[in-house]
């Protein structure tokens, strides 16, 4: 009597078909990208002014270079705590009036510029960027800013109501068929999202492809794990994030080379409508068909992974069983989540610790702000540090498991905003040292929690454990921005002493969760309950029963 690992290790662990399976489906996570930070390119908000009529006629007939016509007719900055006027304000002057001099206009109406009246921009803005965005677009700035914001919460609600059901269809239907339909739907949302007339259709959309877009990514994730063996499981699951940031890297070229947001958002669509190549390249999970009891094609897809991999198909494989005394196939349930003691504890920890990781890694992004550096070159060395973390994570979890680095890094996560409330502001470089040293942690908990909660949960709610405990990650993306925003008006350093004392508890929470180093993944319920626990035989276990030609003592 085998298990389902004991099979891995005689017909391939990690052999050719494992390899071009992980590959493959690498490319998921690479995609998903330009959905999850393309808002930094596609509403990247460009300096701007307010458009004046005759402005513009009277710099070229007093022949003004671009910083003269900025100084003699845009307001300065204002007050400390007001808005910029010269973003959002005008003078109320009339350009075409023929008594205006070329040296110093406003001078001849009053002896103090502040004297003269300000007015909103009546007239639109002139954006100074060679591309476009949906700002420079649509016009979300000033008063309709916030209209960014709303872009950005509507994918991560999206996201959010997406983890709820496409999880659960991921475990009712099988991996396989999620992936294709929510690559085919996001694909198609992506392309209209490019060509949307109007802002509000473009939220539509955007909240339309999160429903989906993320269940691609985690139905990838989980059929990947779950085709390779015990020892390469955490490997292929920590190299599949890293597509992710190979994605991020990606999209900073891609966005260098296309400044123009629509035909930004068609490239990065248009080649996902080549996933649903994978109906004949990826075959269904092994795990989750044996789950269902449908045997017959677990045979198949086995022997198929054996013959890829240069092994000889197992002898008269003639039975799979689940050694239980009922006969029904296992029907995923949130109520499972939450049906025993240690799964019930299990849960609330992950689902803290996804709030967490997405509060802190998009909340200390916000806190540091834009540098005012090259927008690409930003984003790209951002990109890389994550790279580093995975290098980290590579070189301890084979040491030392998956509980102790998590711990560790969410230490210096939370330590790290705590030491940045007691540098002073004018130490801009120290500041950024030390939130590259906290971006650094959540990033390496962003990482772990995905794999550590995709090992805790049996077979048959792995998928809807990881989508129910990930969408609290969601839910921390649509408030971080209000959060970290209103935090900072009371205060600069509040939203520090916040993450701080998150990211703290995040690493006292994360000791109470089992190691799972060297444990074969759970099948049932039992299994899940046990982790941690001295070792028992199993029961309840999901057996390859393999009958051979040749028996001992014949």
């Amino acid at each position: 009597m085998l298990t389902v690992d004991d099979v891995l290790e005689q017909v391939g662990e990690f052999g050719w078909f494992q390899k071009q399976a992980f590959l493959t489906l690498c490319l998921l996570s690479a995609a998903f990208a330009p959905v999850y930070v393309g808002i930094v390119f596609l509403a990247f908000t460009p300096d701007h002014r307010c458009l004046s009529p005759g402005v513009a006629e009277l710099s070229r007939r007093c022949g003004w270079s671009l910083a003269q016509e900025l100084n003699y007719t845009v307001p300065g900055p204002g007050a400390a705590g007001e808005a910029f006027p010269s973003h959002c304000r005008s003078y109320e002057v009339d350009w075409n009036q023929s008594g205006l001099s070329c040296v110093d206009p406003l001078a001849g109406l009053a002896a103090n510029r502040s004297h003269l009246p300000l007015g909103p921009c009546r007239h639109g803005w002139v954006y100074d960027t060679p591309g476009s965005s949906i700002v420079t677009e649509f016009n979300l700035v000033c008063d309709d800013s916030w209209k960014v914001d709303l872009f950005q919460s509507c994918v991560n609600l999206g996201f959010f109501l997406g983890s709820l059901g496409v999880g659960y269809i991921a475990d009712r239907f099988g991996r396989k068929l999620c992936l294709l339909a929510t690559a085919l739907i996001g694909a198609v949302l992506g392309v209209l999202t490019a060509v949307a007339p109007d802002y509000t259709s473009l939220l539509l959309f955007r909240l339309l492809q999160g429903l989906v877009s993320k269940g691609s990514w985690t139905s990838g994730y989980i059929l990947i794990t779950e085709f390779v063996g015990l020892g390469y499981r955490r490997m292929v699951a920590i190299l599949y994030q890293t597509a992710f940031t190979v994605g991020l890297v990606l999209l900073s070229g891609l966005a260098y080379v296309i400044p123009h947001w629509r035909w930004l958002q068609l490239a990065v669509s248009l080649p996902t409508f080549l996933f649903l190549l994978y109906y004949w390249c990826v075959p269904e999970s092994p795990r989750w068909l044996l789950s269902q009891k449908r045997n017959t094609q677990v045979i198949k897809i086995i022997d198929h992974i054996a013959q890829k991999n240069g092994k000889s198909p197992l002898p008269d494989l003639k039975m799979l069983s689940l050694k239980e005394d009922v006969t029904e196939k296992l029907r995923p349930s949130f109520a499972d989540l939450f049906s025993t003691p240690h799964l019930r504890k299990h849960t609330l920890i992950l689902m803290y610790l996804w709030f967490t990781s997405s509060v802190l890694y998009q909340g200390l992004i916000m806190h540091v702000g834009a540098t005012g550096g090259n927008l690409h070159l930003d984003f790209l060395y951002s990109a890389l540090v994550e790279f580093l973390a995975t290098f980290i994570i590579l070189t301890t979890i084979d040491r030392f498991g998956l509980i102790r680095p998590l711990v560790a890094s969410n230490l210096v996560a939370g330590t790290a905003c705590l030491v940045m409330i007691f540098i002073s502001h004018d130490l801009h470089w120290l500041n950024i040292t030390v939130a590259c040293f906290g971006r650094m942690g959540i990033t390496i908990v962003f990482q772990l929690v995905c794999l550590v909660n995709a090992e805790l949960y049996p077979t048959f709610i792995r998928n809807l454990g990881v989508m129910v405990c990930s969408s609290l990650c969601d839910l921390g993306g649509m408030i971080t921005p209000f959060l970290v925003f209103r935090l900072m008006e009371v205060w600069r350093g509040l939203p520090l002493i916040l993450f701080a004392v998150l990211g703290l508890v995040a690493g006292g929470m994360t000791l109470l969760l089992p190691e799972t180093k060297g444990v074969t993944l759970p099948e049932t319920i039992e299994d899940a309950e046990n982790l941690g626990r001295i070792a028992k035989p199993k029961e309840n276990t999901i057996y390859l029963q393999i009958q051979t030609s040749e028996r001992a003592g014949t």
